[in-house]
């Protein structure tokens, strides 16, 4: 008998995304249930009651919530591709930098641009130059090494979002000059067929993000 995999989700959503790049990674067939943040669904509140945001996995009926457990779970699962390497220093370490991406890298470019109030790139900029640094010792085109891992997974919101939001904004956050191993990453990784697959369209994000930006006016 065949899983049933469902992923509750939203267009646009980064966190959506990385779980749909790591199902594809592995091959898995689901079914996106896009969801409506306004008016939630029966759905979403009954399987994550308590943050009651997507992105959440359903598999043969059993829910799971937030994005990097969502993938590290669909890893243990299902075999294949490896998102999280083997050896256990090498997994912590990946699970340092996938949470230093969500707790300190993400917040600090939000405020780059003036979304969580002033507006001040200082933080963020030391924020990326510690992922700067880190492809740096790597010597690889990924955080992964060769290929994608756990890492590159969860900063798909800087190698795409971002750029959106330079262009709808106008402010220059990760430039060639002050970051080229950083920008390097961003074209490779989306120029995965994985990625390509599962991100939103470009236009529709600038759209949004101006709009965003606009009102702010």
């Amino acid at each position: 008998m065949a899983d049933e995999v469902k992923l509750l989700s939203l267009l646009g959503s980064p966190n959506v995304c990385r779980v749909e790049i790591a199902l594809k990674l592995k091959g898995i067939n689901y079914e996106s249930v896009p969801q409506d943040l306004i008016n939630k669904s029966a759905d979403l509140l009954k399987y994550n009651p308590v943050h009651k945001k997507v992105p959440v996995l359903l598999h043969n009926g059993n829910p799971i919530a937030e994005s990097l457990v969502i993938i590290e779970y669909i890893d243990d699962v299902w075999k294949g591709v490896p998102v999280l390497p083997q050896d256990p220093y090498e997994k912590a370490q990946t699970r340092f930098w996938a949470k230093f991406i969500d707790d300190k890298c993400t917040p600090a470019i939000l405020k780059a641009f003036g979304m969580e109030g002033e507006q001040d790139a200082t933080e963020a900029n030391e924020q990326l130059q510690f992922l700067e640094n880190e492809l740096k010792v790597k010597g690889k085109n990924f955080f992964g090494g060769d290929s994608i891992n756990l890492v590159d997974i969860s900063a798909c919101f800087l190698a795409f979002w971002v750029g959106a939001i330079e262009e709808a904004s106008g402010i220059q956050l990760v430039t060639k000059d002050k970051f080229p191993k950083l920008t390097k990453w961003c074209d490779d990784f989306v120029d995965c067929h994985v990625v390509k697959d599962s991100l939103p369209l470009r236009e529709a994000l600038v759209a949004f993000f101006k709009g965003r930006f606009d009102n702010k006016q």
